[in-house]
C-alpha cells in the first residue's frame, strides 16, 4: 500500500467526517481473513514504533526495587516500590491498571510484580512486557525507553479477525499520520502467516466519520 494513496484516503475522511469542538481521533482499521485463531500461529500480538506520536499522551508507571526507583521517579509518570507492593488494595491496584498506558518492571523484581500485578494486569494486556522493552536491568537509563513508548503501540488479534489502532488525530500533520498507518501496515502484513492474503481490507476514519476504504 503506498504512502500517497494513504494520505489520499485520510484527506477523504476528513473532508467527509462531520465537524465537532473536540479535536477527532484517527483510527486505521484493518480486517482479516484466512486465519484460525484457534492455532497460536495465527494469533497478531506485537508491537509497532510509529513514526510518529498518535496524538495521545501516555501514561507509564514503573515498577522497581531500590536500584532504580531515583531513575525511575525522574522519568516516569508514577512510580510504584516493590515495598509497597504488599499495602495496595485490590481498588488501588484496579484504578493504577486503568490509567496507566505501559509498565515498566525492573527484571530482578519479576517475580513480585506477576504476583502483585498478574491477575489484575494480565487480562487488560498492561503487564510489562520484554518484546515492548519493559522489562529492564536494575540500572538503567529509563528516558529513551519513556520517549520510545510514546510512540509504540501493541497490535492485536486473538479472537475477532479485525485489528483496530488509534494512529493520530484530525488536527496532525496528514503525512504524520499518513507514515503512522503505512508503518502498521507494513508491520502487520510481514507478522502474518500468508502476509497479504490475510488482509481483507483496510479503513481509515475519524471519530465523526464514515469508513474510507483504503
Amino acid at each position: 500500500m503506498e504512502l500517497q494513496h494513504i494520505q489520499q484516503k485520510l484527506a477523504q475522511a476528513k473532508e467527509d467526517a462531520q465537524q465537532r469542538k473536540f479535536v477527532q481521533s484517527v483510527d486505521f482499521i484493518i480486517n482479516l481473513k484466512n486465519l484460525n485463531f484457534k492455532k497460536p500461529d495465527d494469533h497478531v500480538d506485537f508491537y509497532v514504533q510509529l513514526p510518529y506520536t498518535n496524538g495521545k499522551k501516555l501514561l507509564i508507571c514503573a515498577l522497581v526495587g531500590p536500584e532504580l526507583e531515583e531513575e525511575a521517579r525522574k522519568v516516569c509518570d508514577r512510580v510504584l516500590t516493590q515495598e509497597e507492593f504488599s499495602a495496595l488494595s485490590k481498588k488501588e491496584l484496579k484504578n493504577v491498571a486503568s490509567t496507566y498506558h505501559y509498565f515498566i518492571a525492573q527484571a530482578n523484581i519479576m517475580a513480585a510484580v506477576a504476583k502483585t500485578f498478574g491477575r489484575i494486569l494480565g487480562p487488560r494486556g498492561k503487564m510489562p512486557d520484554p518484546k515492548a522493552g519493559c522489562v529492564v536491568p536494575p540500572k538503567t537509563n529509563l528516558q529513551p525507553l519513556y520517549d520510545r513508548l510514546q510512540q509504540t503501540i501493541r497490535v492485536v488479534a486473538k479472537k475477532d479477525p479485525v485489528v483496530h489502532l488509534l494512529v493520530g488525530t484530525a488536527d496532525q500533520d496528514e503525512k504524520e499520520v499518513s507514515e503512522n498507518m503505512h508503518r502498521v501496515y507494513t508491520q502487520l502484513r510481514t507478522n502474518l502467516p500468508l502476509e497479504e492474503n490475510n488482509i481483507k481490507n483496510a479503513l481509515v476514519k475519524l471519530t465523526m466519520g464514515k469508513p474510507v476504504v483504503l
